[in-house]
């Protein structure tokens, strides 16, 4: 077959994807806490960008919400933690190519992704206010007064945590290796999420030790009232991208080239 004859070939709805064995988590960890100590600067302000807006989310959904938007919006980082960290997946793809890092040149790399990263926002921006407006109404039909006992406290938060479950479940599957994808590839939003989908399903231990331990780390980083963020956020996004790399194949489709010079 000629080269023009291959490059007319369709190209699959999604990418193949590895099987894996449930420790593959703890070596993603591992590289990704290698490229931010390789990256400390690049890595660190991207993390410390991140509290800044944290904070900033944080205190209007408390200064013009309620209890149940501020829960939402503390569920929300599962949400918007995928978009937020797309410039860090372009570190760890220069430090992986041998290239220069830089806030410039990681903003540039991710500016080409622009578009696909666009309606992938969208989509998780839908689903984030349809969860805030969730967790809205749960708190009216569960209304929290000081005179609560801790029979409703029982079941407003187990409602609660059962709504919000379906909703992370969904949003893990879409964004756990759909942005890197976008990065690395050119592909379009819609395969790269059903990549993704069909990676998360094909390989549930193993991304059910991942989905602990992201929910490990924004566990701390809310009880340390979100400065661990500054280091944790940058290291799962360090780390995703080595997940992306190990589990799918997507050379399929033409490879997006790093910002020279």
């Amino acid at each position: 077959m000629s080269r023009s004859e291959s490059s007319d070939k369709p190209l699959p709805i999604c990418a193949d994807c590895r099987v894996l064995d449930w420790r593959a988590p703890f070596g993603w960890l591992r590289r990704g806490w290698a490229d931010l100590q390789r990256a400390p600067r690049t890595s660190l302000s991207y993390g410390l960008i991140m509290v800044a807006l944290s904070y900033a989310i944080t205190a209007a959904a408390w200064y013009f919400g309620n209890l149940g938007l501020y829960l939402g919006v503390l569920s929300g980082f599962v949400f918007i933690g995928p978009v937020l960290v797309m410039t860090l997946y372009a570190v760890s793809a220069r430090l992986a190519a041998g290239a220069e890092v830089s806030i410039r040149r990681s903003l540039q790399d991710a500016g080409r992704t622009l578009s696909d990263a666009a309606i992938f926002a969208l989509i998780l921006l839908v689903v984030f206010l349809v969860w805030a407006r969730a967790a809205t109404m749960i708190h009216v039909f569960f209304p929290m007064g000081g005179e609560a006992d801790w029979r409703a406290w029982a079941t407003f938060l187990g409602i609660g945590s059962a709504v919000g479950a379906m909703f992370c479940a969904f949003i893990f599957m879409a964004s756990a290796f759909s942005l890197p994808m976008m990065l690395d590839r050119r592909a379009d939003t819609v395969t790269a999420v059903i990549t993704s989908v069909n990676a998360t399903l094909r390989n549930k231990p193993t991304m059910a030790v991942w989905a602990l331990c992201i929910g490990a780390f924004v566990t701390v980083g809310v009880l340390t009232g979100y400065i661990a963020f500054a280091v944790l956020l940058p290291w799962i996004g360090h780390a995703t991208w080595h997940a992306y790399q190990e589990t799918i194949d997507a050379s399929a489709w033409p490879r997006r080239h790093l910002t020279s010079g």
